[in-house]
């Protein structure tokens, strides 16, 4: 197989220096992505574009080196081709046609050819001489320029014809690792998952930092969103994960802190801890997910003195957008069902809270909190590899698994929709449900509970602590399907 990649507008109009360490970069992250893949793929980077190949043309590898280039950072669109060396414009047809011709099928056309040196047609001599011969020598509908059901597009680079097969929108955005890192603030909700992809996809080394005040569940849902947007999108960088233990610091705000003025100390602790977080790990900015006005704590007014406790760069990506367009670009990323099953653990909730936050009656109420409770849940944060978070859930809850599935044992599948599809899991003669683990703990109490059921994925790591859990809920009917 053979894939053109075509780069992210804005990295060509850069300077030279600039535009070639940025596709270095993104050639150097799709090499350590595909490392991944169970067959060797070449990555190629050229001033223009960067070439992927592979031995297996089946449709499964296809579809996994697609996955990688849909989900990288830099990628304006790619396209599966077949590469030919360059002929006539009859030739030219007749290659088309071979690939082309059963697609055009009662379907209307047109045809674009892009070229670059030296030939003796042009472009457009192309298009019509390809286009007219397909029109004659094919059962397609007719030419149709405008809006088209289908396009047939082709490059010609000097002496080689590429004819696109297929042809994929990208992320865009910035190769990851172009940028200096940041500590997104996350809770797992849409805005801070959001906020934290956007700044990914702009090439932003996006660390985690996560403020726990709901327990051991809120810190599982949280690890497992985080660890989605990284292995979907960041995996070709390591970044980390920090737990910080808030509990005492809420307790602390709810019993000292006048009512009002709750929410606003609240944030201004967790944007304390948070700089003392990113300067350990010399990290120049922060990230949340607020939008201007979208609770309390978010007028400008009140922006403006949290923001007051720290000098370290507060970045906001969704700082202008509304609610439902936050949501649009959930549910477009993968994300929108991880935070819709996430509860609200706000922490705080005052009943008449400040909109006008004034600097010297937030600093008075602060007054009478201790910080050494702070200071406290900072030295006990915890920090670990994104990649190990799971693990590190894991290792207190084992499930016993099994390798072969025993009759009338019923398979949960609960791998996320995108990994199952890409994936699909077959097995003779044994029922299958399709069951995302975000769903799971809602939906599992509706099946017949006389059955017994064995959790699978790929890693068996997410089916030990979602089969742990249930068993921690009082149901004895799961285990774990590993197949050796």
């Amino acid at each position: 197989m053979h894939f053109i990649v075509k780069f992210f507008p804005e990295i060509t109009i850069k300077s030279p220096p600039v535009r070639k360490r940025f596709v270095k970069h993104l050639r150097d992250n799709l090499r350590s992505l595909f490392k991944g893949l169970p067959f060797s793929v070449q990555v190629d980077r050229d001033w223009d574009k960067i070439d992927v190949y592979a031995e297996p043309n089946s449709a499964d590898a296809i579809a996994q080196v697609a996955e990688v280039l849909a989900h990288t950072p830099g990628i304006a669109y790619f396209a599966q081709v077949q590469t030919f060396p360059l002929g006539d414009l009859d030739d030219i047809y007749e290659k088309t046609k071979a690939i082309w011709g059963d697609a055009l099928a009662g379907k209307t056309f047109c045809v674009r050819a892009k070229r670059q040196g030296e030939h003796d047609f042009s472009s457009i001599e192309v298009e019509k001489y390809v286009g007219g011969g397909l029109n004659q020598h094919t059962d397609a509908a007719g030419v149709k320029l405008k809006n088209p059901d289908i396009t047939v597009r082709m490059e010609i680079k000097r002496d080689q014809l590429h004819v696109i097969e297929k042809q994929t929108p990208g992320l865009g955005g910035f190769p990851l690792g172009t940028q200096e890192p940041v500590l997104s603030l996350i809770s797992g909700g849409f805005d801070s998952t959001v906020s934290s992809y956007l700044t990914i996809k702009r090439g932003i080394r996006t660390h985690y930092c996560f403020f726990n005040l709901g327990g051991r569940a809120h810190e599982v849902a949280v690890k497992e969103v985080a660890y989605y947007l990284w292995s979907k999108y960041g995996a070709s960088h390591r970044v980390m994960f920090v737990t910080v233990p808030f509990e005492d610091v809420v307790g602390e705000i709810l019993e000292k802190v006048d009512n009002s003025q709750m929410g606003v100390v609240l944030k201004r602790m967790m944007l304390r801890a948070a700089t003392q977080v990113a300067e350990q790990m010399e990290i120049p900015a922060l990230v949340t997910g607020e939008a201007v006005a979208q609770v309390s704590s978010q007028t400008l007014t009140n922006l403006t003195v949290i923001d007051s406790v720290t000098d370290t760069l507060v970045l906001r990506p969704l700082i202008v957008m509304d609610k439902g367009e936050i949501i649009d670009v959930a549910r477009k990323i993968g994300t929108e069902e991880f935070s819709a099953a996430i509860p609200e653990y706000c922490g705080v909730i005052s009943r008449k809270p400040t909109t006008r936050a004034q600097e010297d009656r937030v600093a008075h109420e602060e007054s009478k909190f201790d910080m050494s409770v702070l200071e406290k849940a900072v030295e006990t944060r915890r920090m670990l590899p994104i990649d190990h978070v799971v693990d590190d859930l894991a290792a207190d809850v084992q499930v016993e698994a099994q390798s072969i599935v025993a009759s009338g044992q019923v398979v949960i599948d609960v791998r996320h929709p995108d990994e199952e599809e890409l994936r699909p899991l077959q097995l003779e003669e044994v029922e299958i449900l399709k069951i995302p683990f975000f769903r799971l703990s809602g939906s599992f109490a509706n099946l017949d509970k006389s059955q017994h059921y064995l959790l699978y994925c790929d890693k068996g790591i997410m089916s030990q602590l979602h089969a742990a859990n249930l068993k921690d809920d009082g149901y004895h009917n799961v285990g774990v399907y590993r197949p050796v």
